[in-house]
């Protein structure tokens, strides 16, 4: 729904898109009226695009290419990027970077990672935090969040690893009922061909060695040019890594830290068994 206050929160490409819709259709002597009933929308969504009440629709933009892009390309591109402008400012690097991934190698420590999250969950961690969000603004960041799991089913295939800790398994967010529902989910997940589940358990400091215990969560990035990068994201601030010296490093912790998780099967048997104990 087209709100006032979207134009004072709008990002950049949605802003450059808005000035170029406007711009095109001028030049091309067209009124909102008529360039919508080319498109199939009414005056209003043209006009609530023009003033960056509303992001252009994925189709609307398939529909303005066609017909006032002019053979530039400037709103296939704007396909790609707007969609972006949903994420926080601080993921919106990563994002891209995890859809074109052909290897994504995560461990948190706290919670399950958004990629594995069901929507009820992500939507009970999304509202639940500090600052407090609009109604609008967590359902917007839950949608996007869902919009991430296109990278399971994705062509070519990418190889996906989770490490997470078992804290995060019991601890409960929102519900019981809601967990259990997390933990199959992840289960199912954990079954698939090109993802592997594991599990840092709650006795791993026993033996004097816990190689998670500091510094928080990391995915580790392979890229399509076979580059590879860590990102980081802690209190809402993010940091990409791209140094060698550094990726190597992290590379190693993360390496030690899947070392010391219980195997594939070991972990899907207690996600399982923790979706049970969840009546």
């Amino acid at each position: 729904m087209a709100k006032a206050a979207n134009k004072e929160t709008a990002g950049g490409v949605i802003r450059i898109v808005s000035h170029l819709a406007r711009a095109l259709r001028e030049r091309e002597k067209l009124t909102q009226k008529e360039l919508g009933k080319m498109l199939g929308y009414s005056a209003a969504a043209i006009s609530a695009v023009e003033t960056c009440a509303q992001p252009a629709s994925d189709e609307m933009l398939i529909g303005l290419e066609a017909t006032i892009g002019g053979g530039l390309g400037v709103f296939e591109v704007a396909r790609e990027l707007v969609p972006l402008e949903r994420y926080p400012a601080q993921f919106q690097d990563f994002i891209m970077l995890e859809q074109k991934a052909l290897s994504l190698c995560s461990f948190e420590p706290q919670v399950i990672y958004g990629l594995f999250q069901t929507e009820a969950y992500a939507r009970a961690l999304i509202a639940g935090g500090y600052p407090v969000l609009s109604e609008q603004r967590v359902e917007e960041l839950v949608e996007a969040r869902m919009a991430r799991r296109v990278l399971f089913d994705r062509r070519p295939e990418a190889l996906i690893e989770f490490i997470l800790d078992e804290s995060a398994l019991r601890r409960d967010i929102g519900s019981k009922g809601l967990m259990r529902d997390q933990c199959r989910h992840l289960a199912e997940l954990a079954r698939r061909r090109n993802v592997t589940v594991q599990v840092l358990p709650l006795d791993c400091g026993l033996s004097g060695e816990h190689a998670g215990v500091r510094g928080g969560g990391m995915h580790l990035i392979e890229t399509p040019r076979h580059e590879r990068l860590v990102y980081m994201e802690v209190q809402d601030e993010s940091l990409l890594l791209s140094a060698p010296a550094k990726v190597s490093m992290y590379a190693q912790r993360y390496a030690k830290i899947r070392a010391q998780a219980l195997g594939p099967r070991e972990s899907l048997g207690l996600i399982e068994q923790l979706a049970g104990d969840r009546r």
